[in-house]
């Protein structure tokens, strides 16, 4: 799989989540946290790319309705930079942990492992509070289609 088609399964999947926890009437506080917290790390992480100052902070808490307008943000961003920057260029960037250097595509491998690795907690969160999670598995995902 190559880096494309892991952003294009994060869209789907980031999308895919989102709705579920829109069926709950995102009655679940702690999904909404970290829903958020998905959101706003990719939006850090396109701004860091672009040289920008970031608009939300790492632990920002959005209102629901407004998850899937920060989330197509988001994927739109995402997109642009992995459209037309070179994966090889470095970004420099400062966090609470210090200075740093990497990579266009290291950077946006994290971005949509972070992802995954936050919608696994979500799933387990929705099971918790009596839902069935939904599929967000990238082979299910690919025989259904949807990628």
């Amino acid at each position: 799989m190559n880096l494309g088609e892991f952003l294009k399964y994060t869209k789907k999947a980031d999308e895919i989540i989102i709705k579920a926890l829109a069926e709950t009437h995102f009655s679940i506080p702690e999904a909404n946290t970290l829903i958020s917290h998905v959101l706003s790390a990719q939006h850090i992480w396109a701004k860091r790319i672009l040289g920008e100052k970031p608009d939300y902070a790492v632990w920002e808490v959005f209102k629901f309705e407004d998850f899937e307008e920060v989330f197509r943000m988001n994927m739109s961003l995402l997109e642009d930079i992995l459209a037309t920057r070179a994966l090889t260029e470095e970004v420099s960037y400062q966090n609470s942990a210090g200075n740093f250097n990497n990579t266009i595509e290291e950077i946006l491998l994290h971005v949509c492992n972070h992802s995954t690795y936050h919608r696994g907690q979500l799933a387990k969160m929705l099971k918790q509070a009596g839902y069935v999670p939904p599929v967000t598995d990238y082979i299910m995902l690919k025989r259904q289609g949807m990628l």
